[in-house]
């Protein structure tokens, strides 16, 4: 495990915890953008013990693909969920004449709160397999 992960998982945790407060006050295409974003920074932890580090989300979400979800390290669905999540984000985040319900945000949350537990699971396995 590389020091860069933790902060990037503390930030993924309140990036969620940010999301379930945002959604209980209605803000959905703001709760959208923090669930989002927690899966991309768990991501960029688990990228980031791979010494791999991206300029832009399409890279990043490409290369969680290509190392962890084609090679089975992780469920191939974690990678659709993650470009779902991103595809709602850019709804929430830059559309002008669509918006999210709470059924859809309230999906992606619950995505991204089993994405960072299986993230962790993951991290474990790896951590322990290492001493």
């Amino acid at each position: 495990m590389n020091d860069n992960q933790e902060p990037l998982m503390q930030k993924a945790q309140q990036s969620l915890d940010a999301a379930q407060l945002l959604i209980q006050q209605s803000f959905y295409d703001f709760a959208v953008s923090r669930a989002y974003y927690a899966m991309f920074y768990a991501v960029e932890a688990l990228l980031a013990d791979l010494g791999q580090s991206y300029s832009s989300h399409g890279a990043v979400i490409a290369a969680f693909g290509r190392e962890f979800a084609k090679t089975g390290k992780l469920p191939v669905e974690l990678h659709r969920q993650l470009i779902d999540a991103q595809d709602a984000r850019n709804i929430g985040d830059y559309g002008m004449r669509e918006s999210l319900t709470a059924d859809q945000v309230t999906q992606i949350y619950n995505s991204a709160r089993g994405f960072l537990t299986q993230v962790e699971q993951y991290r474990l396995r790896e951590s322990s397999s290492d001493t």
